[in-house]
C-alpha cells in the first residue's frame, strides 16, 4: 500500500479526556459513535465515566450545510448531463462542450461563494460568522484551482492566448481592486486621494492598462506639472502590444513589436523622463518587468501567483505552457523570500503549473474538507482523456474511486442520498455493489421515503434489496396492526413465509371480530394468492363469504368443503369452517349432498378425535369446553338431519 504523506489530524472531542479514560467507539457508514468507558487507565478505584455523553463524529460535515447542499444539488445536474452527452462529444465541438461544462461548474461554485459571503457579513453570532468565513475561503480556493485547471488542462491554451487567460484568472480572483476603485473614484478629488497611486499601480499590475490611463488623465488634469509625464506613460500603456483574441498576428510578430516597445520604455527610464515623479517612475519600472520593482509592490500583489502573471505580462508575454513551471517556481521563491513556507493552496497551484494532474487531485483531496471538488474535477478531466493511464492499486480507476467516496458521503444525509444514486450509476466497476450496500442502510423513516428507495431498487432490478425493503415495511405494518398494508408489502416482497404469518393474523382477527378488515385488498388478490397456501385459503375463504352473501349457496357449500378436504385450511380453523356450514345445513332446500355430508362428518370426527387431553382444567377452560361441546353437538345434529334429507331427496330423484 502507499504510505501516508503526513499524519492525520487529531479531532478533539469536547469534555473527553482520552489520556485518563479509555474510549470505546463504533464505526458506521458515515459516522462514528465515541464514548468514555467506566475503566480508568491509572486509578482503578474510579469507575465512573467523566463524560456521560455519547458523541457522534461525522466523516463529512459539509453535507449538512444548507448552502453547500445547493452546490451538491446544482452540480448533480451538470454531472449527469455530462455523462449523457459523452457519446455526442466528437471533434472540435468536444473541447467547446467540455469548456462549457467546466464554466457551469464554476458558476455554481461562484453562486454559493457569494451567498456564503453575504451570510458571513450578515451573521450576528461571531462563531457562525467564523464558520461561514472558513467556508468562503474554501469555496474561493476551489474556484481558483478549478479556473486554473480549466485554462491549463481543458482549454489547453497555447502561447499567447495563455497569458490572456491567466490575466483573466488573476483579475477574477484578486478582486480587492474593485472596492479600492470605488473608494477612490467616489471621493471629491480622486487624484488627491491617499490611495490614488495604489489604485493606479494595482491596475497596471493586473494588466488593466486602459483603466490605468484613465486614472493618469485625472492626475494630468489636476497637476499641470506632471501632465507631460502622464501623457508619455499613458502612450506607452496604449501602445503596449497585446495578442487580442481576434488578432491574426503571429507570435513572432508580437515578440518583435513587444521588443521595440520594451526598448522604448527602457529609453524613457534611462533618459530620466519620469525622474521628477517617483510614482510614474515606479510604474515604468513595473512595465519593464524589473523584479525588484515588482517585489516592492508585494503588498499590492498580495499573492505569488499574481506576482507570476504580472511578471510574465511584462517580461515573457509569449510564454509557452511547458515553461510555466519554471517561472512559477522562481516566482514563488522570490515572493516568499524564505520568510515562510508554502501553504497547501500554493502546492496545489504549483502542481497545476507543473501539469501534474494527479498531484493536483492528491493535494486537493488532503486539503479540502469534502470530496465534491476532486470527484467532479477528476470526472471532467477523465472526459478530457487526461487520466486514462492512471489506475489505482486496489482495482478501480481514480475517477471511480473519488466518485464512490463522494456518493458515499451523500448517502449519510437524509435527502441527498438520491443524488448519490446517480453517481453510483456512472461507476461501471464498483458502482452497483456500492449502491446495494449503501441503499440497505438508508433509514426508512416514512413510507414515502421507503417508496422512493423502492423505486430506485426496482428501476435497477435490485431484487434482493426490493425484497428486504418490503419485508421491513411489512414488519412495521404488522407492529402497527395495519394488516392490509403488511399483506401488500409481503406480496410485493414475494415472501411466502411472511404472507402466511399475515394471513394467520387476518384469520385470527376474523375469529375474534367476526368480520374481515381490508376487504378490497383480499377481494383483489388475483394470482398473488398463490404465493402461499395460507394466503390462498384466505382468498378462497373470503370468496366463500362473498358467494354466501350473494345467496349462491350451492357454490358456497362446494367451496367450503373443498377448502377442508384439500388440506389448504389449517386444522385450527376447521371448527370455524364447520360452524360456517351450519346455516347451509339448516336451509330449507338441501345444499349438501349425501356424499358431501359424509365428508363433513368425517372432518368433524377427525377434529374431535385429535383434541388434546388436558390436566386439571380451570373455570375458563371448563367454560370453553362447554361451548366447544355445544358446537359439536349442534353440528352432529345438523349433519344427521341434512344426511337424512339428502338421502330422501336423492332416493326420490332416482325413483322418478
Amino acid at each position: 500500500m502507499e504510505e501516508l504523506d503526513s499524519e492525520p489530524t487529531v479531532t478533539l472531542i469536547p469534555g473527553v479526556n482520552s489520556r485518563k479514560k479509555q474510549m470505546c467507539f463504533d464505526w458506521g457508514p458515515g459516522e462514528m459513535l465515541v464514548c468514555e468507558t467506566s475503566f480508568n487507565k491509572k486509578e482503578k478505584s474510579d469507575m465512573v465515566p467523566g463524560c456521560p455523553f455519547i458523541h457522534i463524529i461525522r466523516k463529512n460535515e459539509d453535507v449538512y450545510s444548507q448552502i453547500l447542499r445547493k452546490l451538491f444539488n446544482e452540480s448533480h445536474g451538470i454531472f449527469v448531463g455530462l455523462q449523457r452527452i459523452e457519446e455526442e462529444l466528437t471533434g472540435k465541438s468536444r473541447k467547446t462542450q467540455l469548456v462549457r461544462v467546466s464554466k457551469n461548474y464554476r458558476s455554481v461554485i461562484r453562486a454559493c461563494l457569494e451567498e456564503m459571503h453575504q451570510l458571513a457579513i450578515a451573521g450576528k453570532d461571531p462563531a457562525i460568522g467564523r464558520q461561514f468565513s472558513i467556508q468562503v475561503s474554501s469555496l474561493s480556493a476551489m474556484e481558483l484551482i478549478w479556473n486554473l485547471c480549466e485554462i491549463l488542462f481543458i482549454e489547453v491554451a497555447p502561447a499567447g492566448p495563455l497569458l490572456l487567460h491567466l490575466l483573466d484568472w488573476v483579475q477574477l480572483h484578486v478582486c480587492e481592486v474593485d472596492s479600492l476603485s470605488a473608494d477612490v473614484l467616489g471621493s471629491e478629488n480622486p487624484s488627491k486621494h491617499e490611495r490614488f497611486w495604489n489604485l493606479v499601480t494595482v491596475l497596471v499590475l493586473q494588466g488593466r492598462l486602459d483603466e490605468a490611463r484613465q486614472m493618469l488623465s485625472k492626475e494630468a488634469d489636476s497637476s499641470p506639472t506632471s501632465a507631460g509625464m502622464c501623457r508619455i506613460l499613458g502612450d506607452l500603456m496604449r501602445t503596449m502590444p497585446v495578442l487580442s483574441p481576434g488578432n491574426t498576428q503571429t507570435l513572432t510578430e508580437l515578440e518583435l513589436k513587444w521588443q521595440h516597445w520594451h526598448e522604448e520604455c527602457e529609453r524613457h527610464l534611462q533618459d530620466g523622463t519620469f525622474a521628477s515623479s517617483p510614482h510614474l517612475e515606479s510604474l515604468c519600472k513595473v512595465m519593464l518587468g524589473e523584479e525588484a520593482a515588482l517585489l516592492e509592490q508585494k503588498g499590492l500583489l498580495s499573492t505569488w501567483y499574481h506576482f507570476l502573471v504580472t511578471r510574465l505580462l511584462y517580461s515573457h508575454p509569449t510564454v509557452k505552457p511547458t515553461d510555466l513551471h519554471f517561472y512559477a517556481q522562481s516566482s514563488l521563491d522570490l515572493f516568499l523570500g524564505g520568510e515562510s513556507s508554502p501553504e497547501p493552496l500554493d502546492n496545489i497551484l504549483m502542481a497545476a503549473f507543473e501539469f501534474d494532474i494527479h498531484q493536483v487531485i492528491k493535494e486537493c483531496s488532503i486539503a479540502l474538507s469534502n470530496w465534491w471538488f476532486v470527484a467532479h474535477l477528476t470526472d471532467l478531466l477523465d472526459h478530457c482523456k487526461l487520466l486514462q493511464s492512471h489506475n489505482l492499486y486496489f482495482g478501480s480507476n481514480m475517477r471511480e474511486f473519488l466518485l464512490l467516496e463522494y456518493a458515499s458521503g451523500l448517502f449519510a444525509h437524509h435527502s441527498l442520498w438520491q443524488l448519490g444514486v446517480d453517481y453510483f450509476d456512472y461507476c461501471p466497476e464498483l458502482g452497483r455493489v456500492s449502491l446495494e450496500l449503501h441503499i440497505e442502510r438508508i433509514p426508512l423513516s416514512t413510507e414515502q421515503k421507503a417508496l422512493k428507495v423502492l423505486r430506485v431498487c426496482e428501476q435497477r432490478q435490485m431484487t434482493e434489496q426490493v425484497r428486504s425493503i418490503c419485508k421491513i415495511l411489512a414488519m412495521k405494518a404488522v407492529r402497527n396492526n395495519r394488516l392490509g398494508s403488511a399483506l401488500s408489502w409481503s406480496i410485493r416482497a414475494k415472501d411466502a413465509a411472511f404472507a402466511t404469518l399475515v394471513s394467520d393474523r387476518f384469520l385470527r382477527d376474523y375469529c375474534e371480530r367476526g368480520c374481515f378488515s381490508d376487504l378490497d385488498l383480499i377481494d383483489n388478490l388475483g394470482p398473488a394468492m398463490m404465493l402461499s397456501d395460507r394466503l390462498t385459503f384466505l382468498g378462497k375463504y373470503r370468496e366463500f363469504h362473498r358467494l354466501y352473501g350473494e345467496k349462491r349457496f350451492v357454490d358456497a357449500a362446494s367451496l367450503l368443503l373443498s377448502l377442508m378436504t384439500s388440506q389448504i385450511a389449517p386444522r385450527s380453523f376447521w371448527m370455524t369452517l364447520l360452524t360456517d356450514a351450519l346455516p347451509l345445513l339448516e336451509q330449507k332446500q338441501v345444499i349438501f349432498s349425501a356424499e358431501q355430508t359424509y365428508e363433513l362428518m368425517r372432518c368433524l370426527e377427525d377434529l374431535t378425535s385429535e383434541r388434546p387431553v388436558r390436566g386439571e382444567p380451570d373455570a375458563q377452560q371448563l367454560q370453553d369446553d362447554d361451548v366447544e361441546t355445544t358446537k359439536v353437538e349442534m353440528l352432529r345434529l345438523a349433519l344427521a338431519r341434512n344426511l337424512a334429507r339428502s338421502i330422501i331427496k336423492e332416493g326420490s330423484l332416482e325413483g322418478s
